[in-house]
This record gives C-alpha cells, sequence and structure tokens, in this order.
C-alpha cells in the first residue's frame, strides 16, 4: 500500500470518528452545552484542515474554495482558546469582542484576493507552483505559527490563572481538572510543532517527509482527541467553572494598599478567631462543593475581606485550608479503634472529599504518608 492510499485511509478514519463526536457533543443532554457545542466546532474546523486528500480526489487543480479551506487553520487555535475559556468560567458568553479572534483568517483571505481569489485558472496553478517565492504564502506561513505561539502562551496563562482562583475560592476535589485541560494543551502544543516541521520540510527539498509527517499527525491527533473525550465524558463533573468575576489575591492586595483601606491587624485577628470556631463547630468542610462564599455567608464576613484573611494572611489557599481540617478529620477516624473496620474509601467521603486520587494527596502532603500507611503504623 503506498502513501497516498494510506493518507486517504487515515483521513477517511479520522473525518467519520471526528463528524460522530462532534454529533454527539452538540446533540448530547447536559449542563456544558455551550462549552461542548465550541468543542464540536473545533473538531470540524480540524475536518475541514484534515480532508485536504479527499479534497484532492474530488478537485482537480487549485480552486478558490480549496484555498478557502486551508485558511480555514487560522480559525483553530482561536476556537480552542475559546472553548478553553468557556470551560474555566462557568459566566462565559459570547461577546462582539470574540469576533476579533476572526481577525488572522480575514486578514490571510483578503492578502490572497489580488493573486489568487480575483485571478483564472492558469494565473493559480502558477501561483500554487511557484509557492516559495510568492510573499502571500510566506506571509501566510509566518502569521500562522505567531497565531498559534500567542493563543497557546495565552491558554497556558489563563489555565494558571484560573487554577489559582480555584484554589484561592472553591476547596471542591475538581482542581485535577485544570492538570487535564494543561495536559490536554502541552499535547496539542507537541501537535503544533510537528506541524511545524511538515510545513518546512513541504516547502524543502524533502517534500515526501511531509506526506509521512502528515499521516502521523492524523493518526496522533484522532488519538489525542478520543483521549481527552473519553476522559471528559467518563467524568462528567471533571470541569467545575469558576466566576470571571473573582479576583486574585494578590490584586485585591495590590488595590487595596493603592487605596489605603487595609484592615488593621486587630480586625483580622477577630475574623481568624471567628473563622476557626465556625470550622470546629460547624464543620463545613464535609460538604465537598464547599466554597469562599458560603462560609462568607455563614460568618458574615465579605468575601473579599475573608480571601485576604486565608490567602494572604494565614498564607494558604482556600483549598488547602479547607483539606486540612478535612484530613484532621480522616486521621481522628484513622485513630479511632472503634472504626477500624470503616474503609479508607468511607472515610474519604465522610470527610468531604469525592475523589481517592485527591484525598490520597492531599493526605500524604499533610503526613507525609498515605492514609493506609498512616492507619498501619498507628
Amino acid at each position: 500500500m503506498d502513501k497516498t492510499n494510506l493518507l486517504i485511509i487515515v483521513t477517511v478514519i479520522s473525518l467519520f470518528i471526528s463528524l460522530f463526536l462532534a454529533f454527539f457533543l452538540v446533540t448530547v443532554k447536559t449542563k456544558n452545552k455551550l462549552s461542548n457545542s465550541i468543542f464540536a466546532l473545533f473538531l470540524l474546523i480540524t475536518v475541514v484542515d484534515t480532508i485536504e486528500p479527499l479534497f484532492n480526489l474530488m478537485f482537480d487543480g487549485p480552486s478558490n474554495l480549496g484555498m478557502l479551506r486551508n485558511t480555514f487553520a487560522f480559525l483553530q487555535i482561536p476556537v480552542f482558546y475559546l472553548y478553553i475559556v468557556s470551560v474555566c468560567y462557568s459566566d462565559f458568553k459570547f461577546k462582539p469582542k470574540h469576533l476579533g479572534h476572526l481577525l488572522p483568517f480575514l486578514i490571510v483571505n483578503t492578502v490572497l484576493v489580488a493573486r489568487f481569489y480575483a485571478v483564472d485558472l492558469a494565473s493559480k496553478i502558477n501561483f500554487i507552483n511557484n509557492r516559495q517565492d510568492m510573499i502571500e504564502i510566506q506571509f501566510t506561513h509566518i502569521l500562522f505559527h505567531l497565531q498559534t505561539a500567542v493563543y497557546i502562551i495565552a491558554v497556558f496563562m489563563l489555565l494558571r490563572k484560573a487554577k489559582k482562583l480555584y484554589l484561592e475560592n472553591y476547596a471542591g476535589t475538581s482542581v485535577t481538572s485544570y492538570n487535564w485541560l494543561f495536559q490536554f494543551t502541552i499535547v496539542l502544543t507537541v501537535l503544533y510543532l510537528i506541524t511545524l516541521f511538515k510545513n518546512i520540510f513541504k516547502f524543502s527539498d524533502y517534500p515526501y517527509i511531509s506526506e509521512w509527517i502528515k499521516i502521523g499527525l492524523l493518526v496522533f491527533q484522532l488519538l489525542i482527541i478520543c483521549w481527552y473525550l473519553f476522559k471528559a465524558l467518563n467524568h462528567p463533573d471533571l470541569f467545575r467553572n469558576i466566576d470571571s468575576k473573582l479576583k486574585l489575591v494578590s490584586d485585591i492586595i495590590s488595590e487595596e494598599e493603592n487605596s489605603e483601606l487595609a484592615v488593621n491587624e486587630e480586625v483580622y485577628q477577630e475574623e481568624l478567631l471567628k473563622l476557626k470556631m465556625y470550622m470546629t463547630e460547624e464543620k463545613p468542610f464535609l460538604n465537598p462543593s464547599l466554597t469562599i462564599q458560603d462560609v462568607s455567608a455563614a460568618i458574615q464576613i465579605p468575601v473579599r475581606d475573608l480571601s485576604i484573611l486565608i490567602n494572604h494572611k494565614l498564607e494558604q489557599h482556600f483549598y488547602d485550608f479547607i483539606n486540612t481540617y478535612r484530613i484532621e478529620n480522616a486521621m481522628t477516624i484513622l485513630r479511632d479503634n472503634a472504626k477500624s473496620k470503616v474503609t479508607v474509601l468511607e472515610i474519604l467521603y465522610e470527610v468531604g472529599f469525592n475523589s481517592k486520587s485527591s484525598f490520597n494527596m492531599a493526605f500524604k502532603k499533610h503526613t507525609g504518608q498515605t492514609p493506609t500507611d498512616y492507619r498501619k503504623n498507628l
């Protein structure tokens, strides 16, 4: 089997699976409808980008439709960025400003009008045959890789901020969702780096290497999409959105210093005592979905002040602060001989965790041992 037939077979398989997954994401009933729809759009744009071998079988020679299909690659990474934003923030909605993400796509197609879209077939053929010398093609490739680099950096910065906001304001055990998004972005970054090498070979004296890389990319791309969706669909509670209006404590402190509204130390001590009494007597940490807003409402301390108290004064994320109480409670149960038959799994649910991996990680961070080892060493 030659590489052309292999490329077509791989393309057909990738096309079928991607379209099936996109259809499933659009039609499945879920509260994450917007995020699913954006990811489905990402899959469809990916299909348009990878369908080239089949497109070339149906159309002989260069065409406006074929060039437009090529430029759809400029929509792929912006749509992925919007997907990440929609997953991270619960109040995400499409706004007119998001149309700005179309700008590179529109610029590229505008640049191609004069010497490709608006000319006859012979001129199109000449343009493609001499593409290595065409400034429009060089500009397109430079812009594509620049766009990719900017958006990937933006995604990593967004995930870093979102994770920090989650840790400062939430005590659920779904912080691993940001780790999964981070991993998925790393894999996509590797994919785009391979694409860069593919394009380098495409315009070199070894274009056949580019064809083999293209086959590998199709397979790799399909595998990572299936892996990601398998993980997300099997763990529907993996992604817990945060409110985009939340501010990082570092930003709040900066604003406070600038406005000279710092709360005196005596007030902080009173609030700290009130907080600790509430945690000890009411045990709100037993709620696996506890948020800083819940605690704020219960003890009547403004969220802003409570966030500064825990995240800045105590130098602990709210997430770690709550988990400390959960682990201490778990340690008490593990030391109780009357509860020696209670399993670790039962204990983690009892103290407010809903994930064995996050419980083990938090327990080991707090004690230096796993829960099982801690019980054995008593």
